[in-house]
């Protein structure tokens, strides 16, 4: 997938700050410091357009990048991050259910976890609420280049077990360093039913 058109155009903190457009919206969830700016980068094929940093908990804001003037990926804040307060994890809790909840132009979800370690209860608990609202999610399991080949099928079963997710849940190894899987990521938000009318972005 071929970008050449992107741009950061709204940090918005609740909804009368989103964008006033139809364009449907893409949503990247995961803990802190687990690798959605990393992916949005490949994906958007920029070396560094969405921040990254080694401390977790830097994205405090909802980030509308958008794409080829067809679609928005929306960088969400990562939760589970302890050195956070409870009065700021509460209110990125509200900011992120109020968006995931209320968006009309949410089309999906990108769930990122850790291809290193098992799911997170907070992991967990994100998957299932995203299914018990009937958003349709891909998860991404990142850093799988720190895990040798051999591994890669234990991760698809540990990641989804620790998620009681299906079998058949649709599932991508992520790696930012070799772009493992970028395309793959690229042919779900193009071939989802969920966001058909993104058919139209050019490989």
């Amino acid at each position: 997938m071929q970008v050449h058109d992107v741009e950061l155009t709204i940090s918005a903190v609740d909804e009368t700050h989103y964008p006033p457009t139809a364009l449907p919206e893409l949503a990247l969830v995961g803990r802190s410091n687990v690798g959605k700016s990393s992916l949005t980068n490949v994906l958007i094929n920029r070396k560094n357009y969405a921040h990254t940093s080694s401390q977790p908990g830097k994205t405090q804001t909802l980030n509308f990048y958008e794409v080829e003037h067809k679609l928005y990926f929306v960088d969400v804040p990562g939760y589970g991050y302890a050195k956070v307060s409870k009065k700021q994890r509460e209110k990125f809790g509200k900011m992120i259910e109020n968006y995931l909840t209320t968006r009309e132009q949410l089309r999906g979800v990108v769930q990122l976890v850790d291809g290193r370690h098992a799911p997170t209860e907070d992991d967990r608990m994100m998957f299932q609420w995203l299914a018990y609202y009937h958003i349709p999610t891909l998860v991404v399991a990142t850093k799988v280049d720190k895990v040798k080949p051999n591994a890669h099928n234990r991760i698809v079963k540990v990641v989804k077990e620790g998620l009681g997710a299906a079998k058949d849940q649709d599932l991508i190894l992520f790696s930012a360093t070799t772009k493992k899987g970028a395309e793959s990521v690229w042919q779900w938000i193009r071939l989802s039913r969920s966001i058909r009318t993104l058919s139209s972005i050019h490989q």
